[in-house]
């Protein structure tokens, strides 16, 4: 028998003044799962989640909680009766409330409100500032209260619009750990979204990369960086270096060697996507580099331009002498090149992707 998704939506879409803000988007979520709608401002993320807690009405598709049709852009059921959580940039505290009236805020059964509240600031760490008030608590205690409030009623989904965003860097990854341990503990179906590629990687099971109002790629963290769809897709996880070429045979010639670009048809212009981390260095012996590999290909003479000790790693800035173009690489930890040396680039196959160019 298989069992219904917690959340699921079919063919969202949702215009402003005749613009497609959400274009046929579709995803469903397990209880327990958490997906991570990832995307630039102004893609369409937050107009989605607003849709499926009722607070905006789409122009087309569905909305369904356990299988149940919840809304479909002409029916709709109100936000309160859709037994779905919110979290937002804003933890929006009630000021007069204390951090128990907070959390019991939306539970309707007042006689086990005091236990629920125990059970949830015990598990976000909260317990002995029970009395306290939301301006007497820092960012990350705030944050936490508020996650406590939003799953005092055991909602079977929540939504969180980048509400980690205000917090200092050295608190934000501790908290999303927390908050990621309490979620998946309640076995809530979690939909979050950001636009930090890094929180998504951090906390998601699954992640839709959205792009002008439609989900472009969808899959594990693993699978959504190591093959991404396009060069845009790539790119937005990391830098990238771009090596232009034509397709002539199902090859594309390059001063790196040749690389193979089956099923694209000859003439075509693309670009070969290697991130900085995969470049290789090596040494100039006289004028001369290494040997070419089967899988480094052959090396490429490039002087270095800059080169700068990144904490945990070393990012170094190449001028080639092929053609004058700019490639950056990233060196486990401290290799500071003089400006002006000249070094060999060779590019792992096994880690380039070709796509065809963007008109």
């Amino acid at each position: 028998m298989t069992t219904a998704p917690r959340l699921e939506i079919r063919q969202i879409s949702r215009s402003f003044d005749g613009r497609r803000v959400v274009d046929d988007v579709s995803l469903s979520i397990q209880p327990g799962q958490v997906t991570c709608l990832l995307g630039p401002s102004g893609c369409g993320k937050s107009t989605t989640l607003r849709i499926i807690a009722g607070v905006e009405r789409q122009d087309s598709g569905e909305v369904l909680v356990d299988g149940q049709l919840i809304s479909d852009g002409v029916h709709a059921v109100p936000p309160e009766g859709r037994g779905i959580g919110l979290m937002f940039q804003d933890f929006a505290l009630f000021p007069h409330l204390s951090v128990m009236g907070n959390v019991a805020f939306g539970l309707s059964d007042k006689s086990k409100a005091r236990a629920r509240v125990e059970e949830l600031l015990a598990r976000v760490g909260m317990s002995r500032h029970i009395d306290r008030f939301p301006h007497e608590l820092s960012g990350g205690e705030q944050q936490r209260v508020a996650l406590a409030r939003a799953l005092a009623p055991r909602p079977h989904i929540m939504l969180m619009d980048e509400p980690f965003s205000g917090l200092d860097d050295r608190l934000r990854d501790d908290i999303r750990d927390e908050t990621l341990a309490v979620l998946k503990a309640e076995e809530t179906a979690v939909l979050l979204v950001t636009h930090e590629p890094g929180e998504a990687m951090r906390m998601a099971d699954e992640i839709a990369l959205m792009r002008d109002g439609r989900i472009v790629q969808r899959g594990a963290p693993y699978h959504i960086y190591n093959a991404p769809a396009d060069r845009a897709a790539a790119a937005f996880f990391s830098d990238i270096n771009v090596i232009p070429g034509k397709v002539q045979g199902a090859l594309t010639e390059t001063p790196f060697g040749q690389f193979l670009a089956p099923g694209v048809p000859d003439g075509t212009e693309v670009d070969i996507v290697i991130r900085p981390q995969h470049l290789k260095i090596d040494f100039d012996r006289h004028g001369r580099g290494p040997n070419p590999t089967p899988q480094d290909g052959t090396p490429a003479r490039a002087v270095v331009e800059r080169a700068r000790f990144m904490g945990s790693e070393s990012l170094v800035e190449f001028r080639m002498d092929f053609d004058g173009s700019a490639l950056k690489a990233l060196v486990p930890s401290v290799f500071l090149p003089k400006v002006g040396t000249p070094l060999w680039l060779m590019i792992r196959r096994d880690r380039c992707f070709v796509f065809p160019r963007a008109s």
